[in-house]
């Protein structure tokens, strides 16, 4: 059985509060915006075998060695050259790391608030096309060429937030823009060698990717596509059509999955009654609960919360 904690454990964390994660002498920052944390191994990252919602976005690129990762009940392998990419709302676990790999452990992490990231100067409808494919996969393995430049990047990176710069934030902004078209390029360059590029005209990648970002938010509170579509200001059958085409699968199937995963983190890391869990995921009763848990896992909620 997974290891079983209290309510109050399965908390989100602000950029700040995980900063303070980390020691002083490895982190640089600009304000509680954001941050660069360079690191080899530290007790520190036992911390994150509690999981926790990070409430902004988070790069790992890793040096040396490797470690595991669980996002969202999935687990990713990072390893030596990768970069991990991980977006708001997530509920990160680090597990125990081995200690053959504790010595190799080298890695920078790039963490930053979601009112930061919005103000960067930079086309996310071109960056955030892949997001189906991010969701999927948000791991990959850099090429010696992407790896050279990104250690550019993070070194003149660590240089600005070292300096006395009296627009240290606004290079760090203009930086962070360039930076995010190399990442961009690598997704692309991902996703078209392992032959997961996402279907679908521009139109219902762009309003597929409104449509996720909208269900992230809202799908503790609202399961019919009516809502989402009122927000995207379509019809409901459009909205379906539109996502259908970007992803393959229908609007309700994303907000049942949205759901089930929401429902699985509160049952496997909580002690959350069941009954609470219905209230909170906004179910009529614990019976209709019940009917959609096992017809979307095969299992009743009190069997999965056992296992």
């Amino acid at each position: 059985m997974a290891h079983k904690i209290t309510q109050s454990d399965v908390r989100t964390v602000n950029l700040a509060e995980f900063m303070q994660m980390f020691p002083v002498t490895s982190r640089m920052s600009v304000g509680d915006d954001f941050c660069v944390i360079e690191l080899r191994y530290d007790k520190c990252l036992e911390m994150l075998v509690r999981p926790c919602r990070f409430d902004g976005f988070l790069m790992f690129f890793c040096i040396s060695g490797n470690f595991r990762i669980s996002i969202n009940l999935t687990e990713f392998e990072v390893c030596e050259n990768s970069l991990f990419i991980d977006f708001p709302g997530d509920i990160i676990t680090v597990p125990e790391i081995d200690g053959a790999q504790k010595e190799k452990l080298h890695f920078m992490v790039m963490a930053m608030t979601k009112e930061y990231m919005s103000s960067l100067k930079f086309n996310v409808p071109q960056l955030m096309s892949k997001s189906l494919a991010l969701l999927k996969n948000p791991c990959f393995t850099l090429t010696d060429e992407e790896k050279t430049v990104a250690k550019k990047y993070i070194d003149m990176a660590s240089e600005i937030l070292g300096s006395t710069f009296t627009y240290k934030r606004e290079c760090m902004a203009a930086l962070l823009s360039s930076s995010f078209y190399l990442f961009g390029s690598v997704i692309e360059r991902s996703i078209s060698s392992c032959g997961t590029e996402t279907s679908g005209t521009d139109r219902s990648k762009t309003v597929f990717n409104r449509f996720i970002s909208l269900v992230s938010e809202f799908h503790t509170q609202e399961r019919g596509v009516a809502f989402y579509a009122d927000k995207l200001c379509l019809t409901p059958k459009y909205l379906s059509r539109l996502v259908k085409s970007a992803s393959g699968k229908s609007a309700p199937e994303w907000i049942d999955t949205y759901i089930i995963l929401e429902a699985k983190n509160m049952l496997k890391y909580s002690d959350i009654p069941i009954k609470e869990i219905v209230n909170r995921l906004h179910f009529p009763n614990q019976s209709t609960f019940h009917k959609f848990f096992k017809a979307h896992t095969g299992l009743t909620p009190l069997r999965y919360r056992k296992m």
